[in-house]
């Protein structure tokens, strides 16, 4: 459970670090206390109650950089952020997309992707929401899917800027509780096996000993990181 403002500081972090080449690509995967976040094509009818209002509710309102428009993030969503080296950035959108529609298939739920629209569906609801950013050909911000949180702020929005759109959860397809553990290492393998990488699991502060081992004034005896293929193929 990270705080959003936490998160975004890390991922700036860890962005500078691959573009630098301290790192291979890394992928965050955390959940977040209740947070709204505007991308950068936001409405004001986006959040119609007003920041106050939502604030009132125990809700942050925070602003991003990523694409996209408002969406919410809480506990019981699993959100995972990318910093990778990516050359063209629809095909890493639809490959993450897929990844998703796979780690959710592990979970019994039939879902896709549709036409025109960015994000993932289970029926006529919509279960994963996609925005990122890409600096100096480095990404940050991703992906959220949500499994077993409360949908309810969800109405309270209008989520990704899609009027009359339902929102639904790993729980609500399956009736399961409990999901997220095993959620969680689904979706970080589908994720590696879509972008043809080696899953290699480290906590944030062994990712931080890495940095530090491996950075411009340690950099001797580190070895080089894995090569980004010179092309993203959708999975």
């Amino acid at each position: 459970m990270v705080p959003y403002r936490d998160a975004l500081a890390l991922q700036v972090e860890l962005r500078d670090a691959r573009q630098a080449d301290v790192i291979p690509d890394v992928l965050l995967l955390l959940e977040h206390h209740p947070v709204l976040t505007r991308g950068r094509r936001t409405d004001v009818a986006d959040l119609p109650m007003g920041e106050s209002w939502y604030r009132s509710q125990g809700i942050d309102v925070a602003d991003s950089d990523r694409g996209g428009r408002v969406t919410y993030h809480s506990p019981g969503q699993l959100v995972g952020y990318p910093i990778m080296r990516v050359r063209e950035v629809h095909a890493y959108v639809h490959t993450m997309e897929s990844a998703i529609v796979r780690a959710l298939a592990d979970e019994g739920i039939e879902a896709e992707v549709r036409d025109g629209l960015t994000g993932v569906w289970a029926g006529e609801a919509k279960i994963g929401s996609i925005g990122v950013h890409v600096s100096r050909g480095v990404t940050t911000h991703g992906f959220a899917v949500n499994v077993d949180g409360d949908l309810q702020p969800f109405e309270w929005i209008r989520p990704c800027g899609l009027d009359h759109v339902r929102m639904t959860s790993v729980l609500k397809e399956t009736g399961r509780t409990g999901s997220m553990p095993c959620f969680r290492k689904r979706a970080a393998w589908r994720f590696a096996q879509a972008f043809g990488r080696r899953q290699r699991l480290v906590s944030e502060a062994r990712l931080r000993e890495e940095m530090i081992r491996c950075s411009p004034e340690q950099r001797s005896g580190c070895a080089p990181p894995p090569k980004a293929p010179d092309r993203l193929v959708p999975a």
